[in-house]
Parts: C-alpha cells; sequence; structure tokens
C-alpha cells in the first residue's frame, strides 16, 4: 500500500524571522513510518522543519519537509493530483493560529520584516482553516486517520472531541493523546468501539491490523 504520514509542528510567521509553532519533536510520526515501511508498505513522511526527531532506523522511506500548514497543503495537493494514496496517518502539529495583524501600542498596524525588540506589540490571531477537513475531499478513497492531542479534561471528554473529529473530518480512524487522555492513546475506529493503546509499539501494530482489514473489506468477493 501507499501510505502518507504527517508529523512535525507546522511555523506560522510572525514577521521575517519569528514564528509560532506547537511544541511536537515529530517522533511519533517518524517511527510510524519506519513500522509501515518495515511491514513492506510505500511510505511517504511530510516532517515539519521544526521537528527535532531524526528517523535514525534501517527502514527506507521518503521524508518530505514542510513549513507552514499552506506548504502541507500544497505538497498534499500535488501528491493528490500525481499518483493514487492508500493510507493518510495526519499526525503533524499544525498550528491553530496564525497572524492576523500587528499593532503596537497605539493601536496602529505595523508592518515590518524584523519587530524591533524594544517596543511592545499586541498580536491579532485568527484561526487557522483545518487541514484535517480537506484530505477527505483530496483523498476520497483512502483510509485517512486523524490526531486528537487534548490538554483539558479528562479521558472521556478527550474521546468525544475525537468522535467528533471522525464526523467532521469523514475520516476513518481517530488517534486521542495528550494530558487529558492521560498515558498512553486511545484508537477510536469509526463505528467500532474505543480501544485503549499503551505504547507506540502497540499503536503501530494496531494501525496496521485497521489497515488490514480496510483493505480486505475493498477485495471483491472471490
Amino acid at each position: 500500500m501507499r501510505i502518507v504520514v504527517t508529523c512535525g509542528p507546522s511555523a506560522e510567521p510572525v514577521d521575517q524571522v519569528r514564528c509560532l509553532t506547537n511544541r511536537s519533536t515529530g517522533s511519533l510520526g517518524l517511527f510510524l513510518s519506519s513500522a509501515f515501511a518495515c511491514a513492506g508498505h510505500e511510505v511517504c513522511c511530510f516532517r515539519g522543519s521544526g521537528a527535532t526527531a531524526q528517523h535514525k532506523g534501517s527502514a527506507s522511506f521518503s521524508i518530505v519537509p514542510f513549513t507552514t500548514t499552506d506548504d502541507l497543503a500544497r505538497e498534499l495537493e500535488a501528491l493528490a493530483q500525481e499518483q493514487s494514496v492508500d493510507a493518510l496517518f495526519h499526525a503533524a502539529a499544525l498550528s491553530d493560529f496564525r497572524v492576523g495583524s500587528i499593532e503596537d501600542e497605539a493601536g496602529r498596524t505595523v508592518s515590518a520584516g524584523k519587530l524591533a525588540s524594544d517596543a511592545p506589540y499586541r498580536l491579532i490571531l485568527v484561526p487557522a482553516p483545518k487541514l484535517l477537513l480537506r484530505l477527505r475531499t483530496l483523498f476520497p478513497r483512502a483510509f485517512l486517520a486523524g490526531w486528537k492531542f487534548e490538554v483539558e479534561g479528562d479521558r472521556t471528554t478527550a474521546v468525544v472531541r475525537g468522535e467528533r473529529q471522525i464526523l467532521a473530518a469523514r475520516s476513518d480512524l481517530c488517534v486521542v493523546n495528550g494530558p487529558a487522555y492521560g498515558k498512553g492513546f486511545g484508537l477510536l475506529p469509526r463505528g467500532a468501539s474505543f480501544v485503549p493503546v499503551a505504547d507506540r509499539e502497540s499503536l503501530a501494530g494496531l494501525l496496521l491490523e485497521q489497515l488490514g482489514r480496510w483493505e480486505k473489506a475493498l477485495r471483491p468477493p472471490a
């Protein structure tokens, strides 16, 4: 199968030298890419340029860098036009916000290649478009998995938000994690029971099982 994995943080510019980003090493996405490649699949990993994790294993797969959410969107749009994709695991930690405008103390709009460091500024943040919500249109026949990293609430609320993501994104599966969820991961397949997962090794194995079931369901009867 041809599999795409996204991982690592995006970076949305404040000026030409500063940016908004998320705390993400990209390590899980690289680990899953390696596991999928070791299982015999063709893997392309889109990794945020701010990711600190490096691929050190023997598994062979391609790594394509991206910076902003728009960069990643363009890469995926081009990929969708060039070749078929069987599965997409969208684990990248994309920024939920981008800079709408910058104001000085007097409320005047400021535009500069590099903001002066001796003055205060007010950043107006606006919601960034959700790339996950576009992926089903780009890859209508692919197995699509999203991630839901939650900080506030508890495990129950994190799982409920994962269920909502599946409906909104028309995805096949959501992986839930973060402080609200607690240790490990939650595997939430569409139309099936929630499965707690202890570690990333177990997660990779279960994701491969899900892929196998999905592929089998698509095969015509013998």
